[in-house]
């Protein structure tokens, strides 16, 4: 795939399901210079060595990462410019690190990030966890989780020129 002129693409899908090597591979494709905007945080050991065995995955790729949990909006427009690809990953952890904020309005937020992507000059390619195709939860954060979830992927995906899920490592395109 070529990307020939900045957009935003969405690549959604479940956890191990090849999401992030796809959209990576998007990235390379591009021929732009590649920014890796993640947003993980380290909550515990196990996530700090997840953490520090992708951002040395990346560096031996020719990525350039940026971390940042809660301002990804900011961030992206910081990262803006033309010639350049981002790939966010991921947004449903960013979902959690913004629930897990004292007085955020996730809903919002999410809203306003969906309203940012027209504006940027560099292509935008975003990852997320598709939450909602198992059964409903049990307590309620987990419902409220899932239900901010897919109130931001409908929001993304309504602005994304592209749209893919990933499922066992195959890509199937769903809006472009």
């Amino acid at each position: 795939m070529s990307i020939s002129r900045p957009h935003s693409i969405l690549v959604l899908g479940g956890a191990r399901s090849g999401k992030s090597r796809f959209a990576e591979g998007l990235a390379r494709a591009s021929g732009h210079e590649r920014l890796y905007l993640a947003t993980g945080r380290p909550w515990d050991e196990e996530m700090a060595a997840r953490i520090a065995t992708h951002k040395a995955d990346r560096a031996s790729d020719g990525w350039t990462t940026y971390e940042e949990p809660i301002a990804l909006r900011d961030a992206l427009a910081k990262l803006d410019q033309p010639g350049r690809v981002i790939l966010v990953d991921c947004l449903t952890l960013w979902v959690t690190n913004l629930m897990m904020e004292e007085g955020r309005d996730v809903d919002a937020e999410g809203a306003a990030l969906a309203a940012k992507l027209g504006d940027l000059k560099a292509t935008v390619i975003l990852v997320s966890n598709e939450v909602g195709l198992g059964i409903v939860p049990e307590n309620k954060m987990a419902r409220a989780f899932r239900d901010h979830a897919g109130r931001l992927h409908q929001a993304i995906a309504a602005q994304a020129a592209e749209v893919y899920f990933v499922a066992a490592g195959l890509p199937l395109k769903m809006k472009g």
